[in-house]
């Protein structure tokens, strides 16, 4: 259907003033630590630009670097929940720590590996007077006093790297350094710090230099080796450019590596040209979406945050695990060994995808459980005796399990976590296809082993024989809960609400009564006597710890809501309250974002905002990755230290979304949690549960006008303020149907919805423009 031009012009005017370009990152001068590097990739290709001692120094990583081997000692005979529930029973741990969490602390391997050192020497360069990174072009700039300048990109689309030096007075010196393997072990078990890469006891790899060009080859673990190719030539005087690329070997995400025919063509190919394919993908990438908010540290962080997931997240390559492709180049294994742990990190780190509108990128993340399927169905079976699907806390590349802290590296409800993310791809993108054809079919497989894995009491209600709360209590016995943590329920009626309803939306009654009647026989949450969500029965939430497991069924899950009923607001409220009351003291950086999004959830603007600052301040570098400890030392966090992951960053930007729009309830609730102080606020294209695309303007603190865009069709339910509006359904005047404060509209597949409380928009044609007073209960 055409779009009315008088509505599209009118909302060019509306939002003009609010257009703006993605910000330039400033570093200064060249950051001299790799995790405060200028960060550039791909999703599989990724590279850190530094400076070490007197050279330039590009880390250059890929996602699929692993070493793969078996986590010695896992897999023994005890490898059993039925073994692990006896040890318990007797009160009898250490030998089950000794089995299932040491082998992660003192092994060095399964692990994410680094790709090689990329470095590059001038006489006589200087100081560098700038350093920044692009974020409209994703692209890398150094300057130097005597005029030289570096200019560098990862190729959005290619599993390629580009330099290019202008301005050179000197001779340019390349050379790539290869991670130690064979140095010296001074630091091992050492899971935080990382142990040394000699651990691993690889052979040092081959350099091959010749004019122009260098190959580095490393064998690996098990078979696998990769390789790192640099070439350059001077394309004018003063002026250097040249390519790089990591290859793996066995090959497994599909034309990954480059061929040698077009390694020959990306070196006949100018840089202009290179860059303008990489351009058009970063263009389309911001034109997704966008917001303007008065904050400018929350906005420009946002921004990085944008910036980071679309160089870190793509199809045909691995998900986002704990630093993605910028591994630590210290000569160490990364922090956490660089894996997948799902107890957490990888979840928050596409809770932004859904709603800035990248559902493309966020698939990556559900190929990725696609693939490994039969994994975790043998994973279900040999631990958990079960059929199904069970997916561990902390796996490899593969998913194969590691190990660790069982509570949660072993836990049954993880599938569940997962199974989230699968329903948000539908109902963002409303793709009956891939309803059908992967998101029912995950969450009935991880539904069917979690009604195999719970039990009955003598009450009637289902729950696990054993249960936990990540990371409560750590490692140790206690950490065990004879009855169903809030955590763990919260994960069991996620998951058999959703395979309800969606059973439901395919027509599959039986399998729907099935469901519905399975989360029928779970117990309500444990509360304390002030309405706030425990840890356990009996176990309350009672002293500062980083995980806020035992809130998950207000955020992400959404099983308690807001504007549902009193009771609902005041188990959040009084939840919250008490969160807040214990205290920061063991808290991360991620915890700050997190309590960002459940602030937003509790309509707490002003909340969101301090956690959010907070999170930017103190738990930073300069190049925006998340360190986890408090790095002003000011008493916001215990923790100082400083390894970096990446779930902070999505989960900050995660929180912003949230006060911008919210659609998990059934409807859409605009600009739902903001600041007294933010007035002038307006978003771009967020996406909305059932496929609904929403731009929104508030002015002087109050909205102003709305543009909804249906890609699928469907029932569009807002959420409306007290006063008057003027309602267009592609250019023509529309009734909704107004149920209290809610106003729904029916629209068609690619239908445009123009809402205006803007008064001057009456006199545009007073005798064809109705205006409707909403209904306030």
């Amino acid at each position: 259907m055409k779009k009315p031009v008088l509505l599209l012009l009118i909302w060019t005017c509306w939002i003009g003033h609010h257009a703006h370009a993605q910000p330039i990152h400033s570093f200064h001068t060249l950051p001299t630590q790799w995790d405060e590097a200028i960060p550039l990739g791909n999703g599989m290709l990724g590279a850190l630009v530094w400076q070490k001692e007197d050279a330039v120094r590009f880390s250059l990583d890929r996602a699929d670097l692993w070493d793969s081997r078996p986590m010695k000692g896992l897999h023994r005979d005890e490898f059993r929940y039925d073994w692990v529930y006896g040890q318990v029973q007797k009160k009898e741990y250490k030998v089950v720590q000794d089995h299932f969490d040491a082998p992660y602390d003192h092994e060095p391997a399964p692990t994410k590996i680094p790709g090689a050192g990329l470095e590059f020497r001038v006489a006589g360069l200087g100081q560098a007077v700038l350093a920044d990174l692009d974020l409209a072009h994703a692209t890398s700039r150094v300057a130097w006093a005597n005029g030289t300048s570096l200019s560098s990109f990862v190729h959005a689309t290619k599993p390629l790297g580009w330099f290019r030096f202008e301005h050179l007075k000197a001779p340019l010196d390349v050379r790539l350094v290869a991670p130690g393997y064979q140095a010296a072990v001074k630091n091992k078990a050492d899971p935080v710090g990382g142990d040394d890469l000699g651990r691993l006891g690889y052979p040092q790899g081959t350099v091959d230099e010749n004019p122009g060009s260098i190959r580095y080859m490393q064998q690996g673990w098990g078979g696998f080796w990769y390789e790192v190719k640099v070439q350059w030539k001077q394309t004018a005087p003063g002026t250097v450019e040249g390519i790089w690329t990591i290859a793996s070997h066995p090959e497994v995400f599909p034309n990954s590596n480059v061929s040698d025919a077009d390694w020959r063509r990306a070196m006949q190919t100018s840089w202009a040209k290179a860059l303008e394919s990489h351009l058009a993908w970063w263009k389309d990438f911001w034109g997704r979406s966008d917001i303007t908010i008065p904050d400018t540290l929350i906005l420009h962080q946002w921004y990085m945050e944008q910036y980071k997931f679309g160089s870190a997240a793509r199809r045909n390559a691995p998900p986002i695990s704990l630093q993605a492709i910028w591994t630590a180049d210290n000569g160490r294994i990364p922090p956490w060994k660089g894996d997948f742990h799902h107890d957490l990190n990888t979840q928050l780190s596409y809770w932004p995808a859904y709603s800035a509108n990248h559902l493309e990128e966020a698939m990556g993340y559900i190929d990725h459980f696609e693939a490994n399927k039969a994994n975790y169905e043998r994973y279900a079976k040999q631990y958990f005796g079960k059929k199904g699907i069970a997916v561990p806390g902390v796996t490899t590349l593969d998913g194969t399990e590691m190990g660790g802290w069982i509570q949660y590296s072993l836990s049954p409800t993880v599938c569940a976590w997962i199974s989230q993310h699968y329903y948000l791809q539908w109902r963002y993108s409303m793709d009956r296809t891939f309803l059908k054809g992967k998101a029912y079919p995950w969450v009935r497989s991880t539904a069917e082993f979690l009604e195999d894995v719970t039990v009955l009491d003598e009450h009637g209600h289902r729950g696990l024989r054993m249960s936990s709360s990540p990371e409560i209590h750590d490692n140790d016995l206690k950490a065990w809960f004879p009855n169903t943590t809030n955590y763990d329920l919260a994960l069991l009626r996620y998951d058999f609400r959703i395979a309800a309803e969606l059973a439901t939306e395919l027509g599959l009654k039986s399998d729907a009564k099935h469901w519905k009647s399975i989360g029928e026989q779970l117990p309500a949450f444990a509360l304390s006597e002030k309405n706030e969500l425990l840890v356990a029965p009996g176990e309350p939430y009672a002293e500062s710890h980083r995980h806020f497991s035992n809130l998950m069924a207000i955020h992400p899950l959404g099983l308690y809501q807001w504007d549902r009923s009193d009771h609902d607001r005041s188990i959040i409220r009084n939840s919250i309250n008490l969160l807040d009351s214990i205290g920061p003291d063991w808290w991360c950086g991620y915890s700050y974002a997190w309590e960002a999004n459940l602030k937003a959830r509790a309509k707490d603007g002003d909340g969101a905002v301090k956690a959010l600052t907070i999170f930017s301040k103190a738990f930073c570098s300069g190049n925006s990755f998340h360190l986890n400890g408090d790095q002003t030392k000011s008493g916001l966090s215990k923790f100082t230290y400083r390894p970096f992951t990446l779930e902070g960053n999505f989960a900050f930007a995660s929180g912003v979304q949230e006060m911008l729009m919210q659609s998990f309830a059934g409807y859409i609730d605009l600009f739902p949690a903001l600041p007294d102080t933010w007035k002038d606020v307006s978003f771009t294209s967020l996406r909305a549960e059932g496929a609904f695309l929403v731009s929104a303007v508030r002015k002087g603190g109050k909205l102003h006008s709305v543009v909804v865009k249906s890609e699928k069709g469907g029932v569009l339910t807002l959420k409306m303020p007290q006063g008057e509006f003027v309602a267009k359904l592609n250019g023509k005047d529309v009734l909704p149907k107004m149920h209290g404060q809610k106003a729904s509209f029916t629209m068609g597949v690619k239908d445009l919805l123009d809402i205006s409380f803007h008064p001057a928009l009456k006199n545009l044609n007073a005798k064809s423009i109705r205006t409707i007073r909403t209904a306030i209960e």
